[in-house]
C-alpha cells in the first residue's frame, strides 16, 4: 500500500492546492472570531462540532475512525496540534500574510529534521536554501526592528511544529485513514485547550478587550457572534486538513510541499477582498524568498 501512495504525486499537488485555496479563505476569519471568545474556546467548540461530522462519515462506511497505531497517530496530532496552536494565536494579532510566512517555514524545517534526526544528507544546495528562507523569516516577521515582540516569532514556531507533524505523517502514518488522523487532531487540541482553561481559571491574568484577549480569555457564553465563524472553520478545516492528510500520505513530503506555496495567493487576496488587509513590499520580498526556499528544497530533496 505505500509503494502505491508514493506514486501518486499528480493526485497529492492536486490535492495539497485544493486544501491550500480553502484553508487560505477560511483562516481570514480567526481574526473575526478572536474579537469575542478565546483560542481555546474556539478549537473545543471547533472540535465538537468536527467530531460529529466524522462520526457521521464512519457510520456511512467511508472511512475509520480507528487508527492502526494509536500512539503514533497521538504523537503526530499532537505536533501538530501545537504548530496550529501557535498559527490561531498569531492570526488574531498580525496580518495574515505574515502569519502564514512564519508557518510556512516548515519546509526548512522538515529538511532540517530530516538532516539531523533521519541523517540524510543535504547538499550545499539546500544548505544555502536554508540560509535564503532564514533572511526571508527575518523580513516578513519586521522589518523594523524595534518593532518585534513575542508574538512576532508565533508562527515560526508552529511552522516547527507543522514540521514535526508532516514527517510524522509520511514516516509513521502513511496508511492511516484520513478520519482517523482528523480525529485525532481534534481529539488533541481538544486537550490542549481543556488543559489551557483551566490553568487560566487559577490564574488572575488581565483580559483585554477584542482580539487582544484571544489567548488569555476563558470561556465566554453565550457566543452568538463566534459560532457561525467557528461553524465554517470546522467544515472547511475538516476538508481543508484532510486534504493536507491525503496529499503527504501520497508522496514525499519534500515534494508536496511545493504546492502548499498557493496559499500566499488565496490567503492574502481573500484579506485584501475583505477586509483591506495588504502587505508592503519588504513582506512580500520575504514571503518570494521563503517560497523560493521551500521549492529549492523540495525540488533537490526530490
Amino acid at each position: 500500500m505505500t509503494d502505491s501512495l508514493i506514486n501518486r504525486p499528480l493526485a497529492a499537488a492536486a490535492s495539497m492546492l485544493f486544501a491550500m485555496l480553502v484553508i487560505g479563505v477560511i483562516d481570514n476569519f480567526i481574526a473575526v472570531i478572536a474579537r469575542d471568545i478565546s483560542l481555546w474556546q474556539f478549537q473545543i467548540l471547533r472540535a465538537l462540532m468536527a467530531l460529529p461530522i466524522l462520526a457521521l462519515v464512519a457510520l456511512l462506511g467511508l472511512s475509520s475512525m480507528r487508527a492502526q497505531r494509536w500512539h503514533l497517530v497521538g504523537l503526530r496530532s499532537m505536533a501538530i496540534a501545537i504548530g496550529m496552536l501557535f498559527y490561531f494565536g498569531a492570526l488574531a494579532f498580525v496580518p495574515i500574510a505574515q502569519a502564514l510566512a512564519g508557518l510556512f517555514t516548515s519546509p526548512i524545517f522538515v529538511l532540517l529534521i530530516t538532516a539531523v534526526l533521519l541523517r540524510q544528507p543535504i547538499g550545499p544546495v539546500r544548505i544555502f536554501a536554508v540560509v535564503l528562507g532564514f533572511v526571508g523569516i527575518l523580513l516578513v516577521l519586521d522589518p523594523d526592528w524595534s518593532a518585534l515582540s513575542w508574538v512576532t516569532f508565533l508562527p515560526v514556531v508552529g511552522g516547527f511544529f507543522y514540521a514535526l507533524g508532516s514527517v510524522a505523517t509520511r514516516q509513521w502514518c502513511a496508511t492511516e485513514t484520513t478520519v482517523s488522523m482528523l480525529t485525532g487532531l481534534m481529539l488533541c487540541q481538544m486537550l490542549v485547550s481543556v488543559i489551557a482553561l483551566l490553568v487560566l481559571s487559577g490564574l488572575t491574568l488581565p483580559v483585554p478587550d477584542g482580539t487582544a484577549g484571544f489567548l488569555t480569555r476563558s470561556w465566554v457564553w453565550p457566543a452568538t457572534a463566534a459560532l457561525p465563524w467557528v461553524l465554517l472553520q470546522a467544515v472547511g478545516s475538516l476538508i481543508g486538513v484532510g486534504f493536507i492528510i491525503r496529499a503527504y500520505q501520497m508522496a514525499d513530503p519534500t515534494y508536496v510541499a511545493i504546492y502548499e506555496y498557493s496559499i500566499f495567493i488565496s490567503a492574502p487576496f481573500t484579506a485584501w477582498l475583505l477586509f483591506d488587509q495588504g502587505i508592503g513590499w519588504m513582506q512580500a520580498v520575504g514571503i518570494a524568498l521563503i517560497a523560493a526556499a521551500g521549492i529549492v528544497i523540495a525540488i533537490r530533496s526530490a
